[in-house]
This record gives structure tokens, sequence and C-alpha cells, in this order.
């Protein structure tokens, strides 16, 4: 259910990288809101990277700082938009 009489929130993105065998877990790379966040999906869109449109979990994510690790409390709906990239990108079935 949606409140249609509050406010619009502005967009949230946040980008996320994975090199397996460096990373523990995954790390925030970029984090915006608003215009930022739409410059992120653009650039994400222009390099061929999948985006999943979850904004309680962009939300979560972007108290975290640059750089660092998701929190373990995230893992495991992080996990599942790994597995949504890694099938939009044809690596999974």
């Amino acid at each position: 259910m949606t409140d249609e009489t509050g406010p619009k929130r502005p967009p949230v993105a946040v980008a996320l990288q994975y090199e397996q065998g460096k990373d523990h877990a995954p790390r925030v790379t970029a984090t915006g809101r608003g215009a930022i966040a739409e410059k992120i999906i653009a650039a994400a869109r222009e390099h061929g990277i999948a985006v999943e449109g979850n904004a309680l979990l962009a939300e979560a994510l972007s108290g975290v700082e640059l750089d660092q690790e998701i929190p373990e409390d995230l893992y495991r709906a992080v996990a599942e938009v790994i597995g949504f990239v890694l099938r939009a990108a044809g690596h999974l079935r």
C-alpha cells in the first residue's frame, strides 16, 4: 500500500562491488539521493550493469560508509540481489 498524500521521496541508489577471492563481503562503492542517485543508475546502465529496484535495501545500505563491507544482517538481502544480477547477465539459470 502506498501513501499518495505524502511527499514523494527522492530516489536512493547504492553501488556495490565484490571480488571473489579478494573481498570477504560486498563493499559499498557509491551512494546517492535524488540527482546523484539518478546519475549512479544511469552510469550502471551505460556500463551494462543490471540495476535492481529495491528501495528498502538501498535505504538500509545508504548508511554504510564508502568502501566499507555491508553489514552481516544484510547479507541475505544482498545475496538475493547478486543472484538477480548474475541471472540477468546470464551467469546463472
